[in-house]
């Protein structure tokens, strides 16, 4: 049985929901996923929150290790997975990639966000692993 997702990790995917709500009031729906993650990148960046980007995945499979160009968009503190979309509609495929992803890292938590929303509370989606 998974155990519950610890406290600190909790604590920091609230500040990333809270700066990524502060980029999504500055700059509004519309613009280039990159473009979401530049900024908020920097923002994690002025809240002394350690992070990478673009962070290759490597699979295993049969043994064998296979770097197939998987990328996840953010890793912060080594312990959440930041996957970030300007997109319609967040599908379930989407959140089909997310679970892929953390089940390859062993990180336990990711976060999808979509900026391309009107409220991003409504393009935010929390997925425990």
């Amino acid at each position: 049985m998974r155990q519950e997702i610890d406290a600190d990790t909790d604590a920091l995917a609230r500040e990333v929901v809270d700066a990524a709500i502060k980029v999504h009031k500055t700059l509004g729906p519309g613009l280039l996923e990159s473009v979401y993650e530049a900024c908020l990148a920097h923002e994690l960046k002025s809240r002394n929150l350690a992070f990478e980007t673009q962070i290759s995945l490597p699979i295993v499979y049969q043994d064998i290790r296979l770097d197939t160009g998987l990328r996840l968009d953010m890793v912060v503190a080594k312990r959440l997975i930041v996957e970030l979309k300007a997109v319609e509609t967040l599908l379930p495929i989407h959140e089909s990639q997310l679970i892929t992803y953390l089940k390859l890292s062993g990180l336990r938590l990711g976060m999808l966000i979509n900026f391309n929303v009107r409220l991003l509370r409504d393009g935010i989606k929390r997925i425990a692993y």
